[in-house]
């Protein structure tokens, strides 16, 4: 186990055993550009290119214990980026889960796919890769278990709420907050708020 996971799970950020064992497995050098690699065992945020990061972990370890994959979900992993989330997403849900990852740039898209197959997480069918807009959700794969947004949005997207299942949950940074909520009727959520975060923001299509 790394000195980053075993200082994660000290800080009291990682604790569910599914979750450790997902970072301790899936490395963030796996998803950082070559120049970045000495550093990817760093608790901070790398750039990825294309305006992009890759998320720093514990903000990622944090969102994760709000958001409590469990095995054979489904789970939609919006603004994937390099593709670190969706392979730890990927780890979680298991052989009979699946993971859509939406990404808005191509060209993180294909580098997003390429490094989340390291694992043979794609050849298997756990993970699926879609260029599109995360604002708008992926309704062909709906309802969802959970759904994680890596990127800061002004305001929660209706479609990403029509998405959520009854009984899922959602993690989605707002304005510098990250919001966790529950989806716990049609038009009823529970939320809870966790100011001081920063992200890229929620990019839109035009």
């Amino acid at each position: 186990m790394s000195k980053l996971v075993n200082d994660l799970m000290r800080r009291g950020y990682l604790k569910a055993d599914l979750i450790i064992d997902a970072f301790s497995e899936i490395s963030r050098i796996e998803f950082v550009p070559p120049e970045f690699e000495s550093q990817a065992s760093v608790d901070i945020a790398l750039p990825i290119g294309y305006g992009q990061t890759v998320s720093q972990p514990l903000t990622v370890a944090f969102m994760f214990d709000l958001l409590d994959p469990q095995r054979d979900q489904r789970i939609l992993d919006v603004g994937s980026g390099s593709g670190w989330t969706t392979a730890l997403l990927s780890y979680v849900v298991g052989k009979n889960g699946k993971v859509i990852a939406l990404e808005i740039k191509e060209e993180l898209r294909k580098i997003g796919e390429k490094n989340v197959d390291k694992f043979s997480f794609v050849k298997k069918g756990i993970a699926r890769f879609i260029l599109s807009d995360g604002n708008k959700g992926f309704p062909q794969e709906a309802p969802y278990d959970r759904i994680l947004v890596s990127a800061e949005a002004e305001f929660v997207p209706d479609a990403l709420k029509k998405q959520l299942k009854i009984g899922g949950k959602m993690v989605i940074p707002v304005r510098h907050s990250l919001w966790y909520l529950e989806k716990r009727g049609e038009d009823d959520f529970y939320k809870e708020e966790y100011p001081g975060f920063a992200f890229v923001p929620l990019i839109t299509e035009n």
